[in-house]
């Protein structure tokens, strides 16, 4: 059985990255845009968690900050999952049965 995480303590990459990186550095969202080559909105939308962590936008955080793509990407991995799963009693899905 697979162990559940509740949706409370998972954390969206965006914003663990905002506070774990970017408000650290001091540096504004319209410069870290410029400096990783993405709109200053398509970054603050991601730091603010309102869209997902792409690979690539990962791989352009690794290359900035130094953290691996891979933990990224699990970290909101882990974070959708737990949010879908907060709502999956919503999802009425019968098992399906081998025909064979």
């Amino acid at each position: 059985m697979a162990i559940k995480m509740h949706a409370a303590l998972a954390v969206h990459a965006g914003e663990w990255l905002r506070t774990e990186f970017v408000e650290p550095y001091g540096i504004t969202i319209k410069a870290l845009a410029d400096h990783v080559g993405v709109t200053r909105q398509a970054l603050s939308t991601l730091l603010n968690g309102h869209s997902s962590l792409s690979a690539e936008m990962a791989i352009r955080f690794e290359k900035a900050f130094g953290v691996k793509a891979e933990t990224l990407m699990r970290m909101q991995t882990a974070y959708q999952l737990a949010n879908a799963r907060a709502h999956e009693d919503k999802v009425d899905i019968r098992p399906l049965a081998k025909v064979a």
